[in-house]
């Protein structure tokens, strides 16, 4: 099997090891930390390793067949690149690099509102074909710039959170001067020097901002009217009405991000969305909940075949994926995996993730002998 990947770097944990030797500590930890004490973060990934899939090796096979339809657009795997916040410091460029990666192997990419490049960068890039995640505002005029920009920047699907109601509660953030309003320290400062790449290249590409919001925001603010504004300008509380409004004036597919219950998906199905992504925002929101593999079941039970119904949040590698995928969930998204990926090699890092992934999954469909991804199911061992 030819290797389409740095080999010094072939899985997913490599990736993480690599990335936090070249970033500092503060980046790093922003983004492999969950909230409080991260029980939520180490539940998804080892719940979803808990699922078993059974082999028939004696069944005709002929090959494993990557290719995913979702919402009329046939994409090379069933897998696509989470919408992140603050992508930019963790390593500069880092949405762009992404995009691009996940135009060249035709696999969504999904931009977060508060991420550090904007709608119109990401629509030009990638000629329209992005999802954007859109964190709701507390003004209507804002929600409905944001969602005409969007639809001018020829976003293809609108997802609309739904898990951040409150900013969860992060230790490591909180040290490191990263929450609302964030801080720079003496030790922050001290830890760029240690990494002289992360720092060379944000020199060069410049401060990471939010850059969808740059236009809502006054000049030259400081980091305590910059959380104050953020604080003032987004409101994460969904309600039915809200959800309503965004149908009615969205006219493409729109999906609900960080459904956890049967409840909110009936909801979902009767305002008419197009999708739900079944997640707990990484594990960063809530260390009481459940996981999302356990969260998924009795959904998929209820609601398959009336909306449809995706997963992240836990997913690492590509066996992680086929579990998920298994289980009920007909697509699926990766955050931290890509995140990795850029911070340890940089503009080849996003491309490299995805044939990481591609392959570990096809070896998986292989060795089970399951020629399509929708066949994943009948392989689950059932608990």
């Amino acid at each position: 099997m030819k290797i389409p990947y740095h080999p010094n770097y072939p899985s997913i944990d490599d990736l993480r090891t690599r990335a936090r030797q070249r970033i500092p500590r503060f980046a790093f930890e922003y983004l492999d930390g969950g909230c409080n004490e991260d029980i939520n973060l180490h539940k998804n990934t080892a719940e979803i390793r808990e699922v078993e899939l059974k082999p028939y090796y004696l069944k005709k096979f002929g090959t494993a067949d990557l290719k995913t339809e979702l919402f009329g657009q046939v994409y090379d795997a069933p897998f696509g690149v989470a919408p992140v916040g603050l992508q930019g410091l963790m390593w500069p460029n880092a949405p762009e690099i992404l995009a691009k990666a996940a135009i060249a192997h035709n696999i969504p990419f999904a931009l977060s509102t508060v991420t550090t490049s904007s709608i119109e960068q990401i629509g030009e890039l990638t000629e329209g074909r992005f999802w954007y995640q859109l964190y709701h505002p507390t003004e209507n005029a804002l929600r409905d710039d944001l969602l005409n920009r969007a639809e001018a920047a020829g976003c293809q699907v609108l997802v609309i959170l739904c898990d951040v109601p409150t900013f969860g509660y992060r230790p490591r953030d909180i040290r490191n001067g990263l929450a609302m309003p964030p801080k720079m320290t003496l030790r922050n400062m001290l830890q760029i020097l240690g990494k002289p790449d992360w720092a060379f290249n944000t020199l060069r590409h410049g401060q990471p901002h939010f850059a969808t919001l740059k236009k809502y925001m006054t000049q030259n603010m400081d980091m305590g009217q910059l959380g104050a504004f953020m604080n003032q300008t987004f409101s994460g509380r969904l309600n039915e009405a809200k959800i309503a409004a965004i149908r009615e004036r969205w006219k493409g597919k729109l999906v609900l991000k960080g459904v956890a219950s049967e409840e909110d998906t009936d909801l979902a199905v009767r305002l008419g969305l197009d999708g739900i992504i079944v997640s707990n925002h990484g594990g960063r929101q809530l260390d009481a909940g459940q996981s999302t593999i356990h969260a998924l079941g009795p959904i998929v039970k209820s609601y398959a075949g009336k909306i449809k119904i995706m997963l992240d949040s836990g997913v690492r590698t590509g066996p992680d994926i086929a579990c998920a995928l298994a289980s009920g969930a007909e697509f699926v998204f990766l955050g931290r995996s890509f995140m990795y990926g850029v911070a340890a090699l940089g503009k080849y890092g996003g491309q490299h993730t995805i044939a990481i992934l591609k392959t570990q999954l096809k070896q998986v469909m292989e060795q089970i002998c399951c020629e399509r991804t929708g066949d994943l199911p009948q392989h689950l061992v059932k608990p």
